[in-house]
């Protein structure tokens, strides 16, 4: 584990209930191509989006590469500050330390993100937490997503809406990973914070060209515990 102490048009729908009954629980890997204990990390978040092997959990999953890594030999290219500063508001209510690879369950609990063990009990416990549903519609207008989304009941949480490519390779030339043709999962290209949990939303984002996972979560508070969740293609 390595630490650095200070993250025509288609139209889809999906609702938090739409793994036959399965509870939703979603998986925030923060990670960095810099970093050479990373893609064992990334490679168990494609294993789990794939597999979706635990009991009554619906697996939703979002890479977020950090971007305080980028100083060391290799500029990430899906690295963001915004995802360090997720990841760093994370840090104040679960270990105090912001490292890589970290993976985020449910917002409530924080482990090295290629220690399975540790990640799939974490899993279990999450899917045993009730939540709320959300319902996600996306189509494509004109280069843009419109994303409508409408929560079953509404809250004084904070709603957040991610696109994220589905899947992307990279090569990387220098660094820690130097050499080395890695692959990833959900890479997240745009993270907002749309404020409260209102019924329903429309949102329009700005799309980047390939297969894009749209996905809404509700946090309990700013950084906080996930109650409901909902994704959709495009």
């Amino acid at each position: 584990m390595s630490k650095v102490l200070v993250a025509c048009s288609v139209l889809l729908t999906a609702s938090l209930t739409a793994g036959g009954g399965k509870t939703p629980v979603l998986l925030e890997l923060f990670t960095s191509e810099g970093c050479s204990s990373c893609p064992s990390a990334d490679r168990l978040l494609q294993k789990l989006d794939r597999e979706q092997g635990v009991a009554g959990a619906d697996l939703i999953v979002l890479s977020e590469h950090v971007d305080y890594w980028n100083q060391l030999g290799w500029q990430d290219p899906f690295s963001s500050a915004l995802y360090s500063q997720r990841q760093r508001e994370y840090a104040n209510h679960l270990s105090g330390e912001v490292y890589t690879p970290e993976l985020v369950v449910d917002g409530q609990k924080g482990m090295v993100g290629s220690d399975e063990r540790e990640v799939l009990k974490s899993i279990r416990d999450a899917a045993k937490a009730p939540k709320g549903g959300i319902q996600v519609a996306a189509e494509v207008v004109e280069k843009q997503a419109k994303v409508t989304i409408h929560v079953d009941e509404p809250s004084d949480g904070v709603l957040y809406l991610a696109l994220a490519h589905d899947a992307v390779k990279s090569q990387v030339l220098r660094g820690e990973n130097g050499g080395q043709a890695l692959s990833h999962v959900a890479v997240v290209y745009s993270l907002q914070k749309l404020g409260k949990a209102e019924a329903s939303r429309e949102v329009k984002v700005a799309l980047q060209p390939g297969t894009t996972r749209v996905v809404a979560f509700v946090e309990k508070s700013a950084g906080g515990r996930v109650v409901a969740i909902g994704q959709a293609r495009l």
